[in-house]
């Protein structure tokens, strides 16, 4: 079966009025040019790293805005360290994006691309090495914690009532990857 079958909630058009745009999530990872953020499912053993903002039900995936001639794979490791306190053990593993077209005038931030842009999301090994960096205006984050991996779906959906897909797409792309590995899928 098909993850657009599978999951119907994730692939399905959303309007995301804040940010003046309608996006669709593709399974095939964006060109890097395309890219504006940047979200990691960060496994810690078998459990998923969520934050909390100030919010108080609200749990999230770490991520956000690329800077000025970021990388892709520095966007995710500062974003990881900035909300989540944690970095990155080995590689991130592209799992698809949130693509789709601006009816903006103008970027949300003058380096980002415009009027198509995409959402990266993936999934990466992780530790947490501290307590959240939190940048001067960034993100407020009150709380960071570990959640089993279904308890992490049913909490994120509080955020996006698709996140709770995603999160099991990228366990299930983990596991995958994990089988292969060991030469045993």
């Amino acid at each position: 079966m098909e993850p657009s079958e599978r999951f119907p909630l994730l692939h399905r058009p959303e309007r995301w009025d804040w940010a003046s745009i309608t996006m669709q999530f593709r399974t095939e990872p964006p060109a890097d040019r395309l890219v504006s953020s940047t979200h990691v499912v960060a496994f810690v053993d078998e459990h998923v790293v969520l934050c909390r903002d100030q919010r108080a039900h609200v749990w999230f995936l770490p991520g956000g805005t690329r800077e000025p001639g970021e990388a892709v794979a520095d966007s995710l490791a500062r974003e990881l360290m900035e909300e989540a306190g944690a970095r990155l053990l080995g590689d991130f593993h592209p799992i698809g994006a949130h693509v789709g077209v601006s009816d903006a005038d103008r970027p949300y931030r003058p380096h980002l691309p415009h009027p198509e842009k995409a959402w990266l999301w993936g999934w990466a090994e992780a530790e947490i090495v501290g307590p959240p960096t939190l940048p001067d205006g960034g993100e407020r984050i009150e709380e960071v914690r570990l959640f089993p991996i279904e308890e992490a779906a049913r909490r994120a959906v509080e955020d996006a009532v698709w996140l709770g897909e995603l999160i099991i797409l990228a366990a299930e792309r983990r596991a995958t990857f994990r089988s292969e590995e060991r030469g045993t899928g």
